[in-house]
């Protein structure tokens, strides 16, 4: 998460009851932090972990042999391959 508040200059609006602000803008005072810092801090880190787990790809033991297999043994390439590596080399 930057700490940095020196590149904060896009803006995201936010909708919020009345309610809703007033309990936000009491926690931030709390903590005695800005609005922006404390919804930020909270939001952030439930953001980040959301893409990385949409962003990862797990595979099982199955898959990760067969992956470490191919790198090891790569299979020889396929004529389509090859005439596709031809056509990218004769487009350059």
């Amino acid at each position: 998460m930057p700490s940095s508040m020196a590149n904060r200059d896009d803006r995201i609006e936010l909708r919020a009851s009345r309610e809703e602000k007033r309990v936000l803008a009491a926690a931030a005072a709390y903590e005695r932090l800005d609005l922006t810092t404390f919804v930020l801090r909270a939001a952030l880190p439930a953001a980040e972990e959301i893409m990385a787990r949409h962003e990862r790809i797990t595979l099982s033991a199955r898959d990760s042999a067969r992956v470490l297999e191919l790198l090891e043994n790569p299979p020889k390439p396929t004529a389509a391959l090859r005439a596709a590596a031809r056509r990218r080399r004769n487009k350059s």
